[in-house]
C-alpha cells in the first residue's frame, strides 16, 4: 500500500475526528477513534494479498494454481500489462489487480479443464516473480 494511500487517509480521518469533536464534543472521540480504527483496518486488508512461491505452486491471496498447471511466464513492462489489463485482456482470465502498481506478470494456464487462459498478476518486482516460477519449475521433486 503506498503511503500516500496512508497520509490520504490520515488527513480524512483527522478531519472527521475535528468535525466530530466539533460538534458532538468529548463524544467526537469516539467516533474519530473508530474512524481510524476502520480507515487502517481497510487499507491494511487491501494491502494484504500475498504472493507466493513454493514447490506447490504459485499463491495469489486464496487462489493457487499448481506449477503442473501453468506454462510460460512473462514479466511485463508498464506499457504491455496496461494492455493486458485493458483493451488486450482476455474477460475469462484471472485478474490480480493493485491500482497502484503499474507492472505485473502474465502466467499461462495450461490446465485443458480450466477455461482460464491466463492469470495476470500485479508485482513491483516481475523479474524476480517470473524467474521465482522458472526456478520452482526446475527445482527437482522432494522425496522424504
Amino acid at each position: 500500500m503506498p503511503a500516500s494511500w496512508w497520509a490520504f487517509a490520515a488527513v480524512m480521518v483527522a478531519s472527521l475526528w475535528f468535525a466530530a469533536e466539533h460538534a458532538m464534543g468529548a463524544p467526537g472521540h469516539v467516533v474519530g477513534a473508530l474512524a481510524a480504527a476502520l480507515c487502517g483496518a481497510g487499507l491494511g486488508y487491501l494491502g494484504s494479498t500475498r504472493v507466493l512461491v513454493d514447490d506447490a505452486g504459485l499463491s495469489v491471496g486464496k487462489a493457487q494454481a499448481p506449477l503442473a498447471t501453468t506454462g510460460s511466464v512473462l514479466a511485463l513492462t508498464t506499457g504491455q500489462a496496461r494492455a493486458l489489463r485493458g483493451p488486450a485482456a482476455d474477460a475469462t482470465a484471472r485478474m490480480f489487480l493493485r491500482p497502484y502498481i503499474s507492472r505485473g506478470v502474465r502466467v499461462e494456464i495450461t490446465d485443458p479443464t480450466d477455461p482460464t487462459p491466463y492469470w495476470y498478476v500485479a508485482s513491483r518486482h516481475p523479474e524476480r516473480l517470473a524467474a521465482a516460477m522458472e526456478r520452482a519449475r526446475e527445482a527437482p521433486p522432494f522425496t522424504g
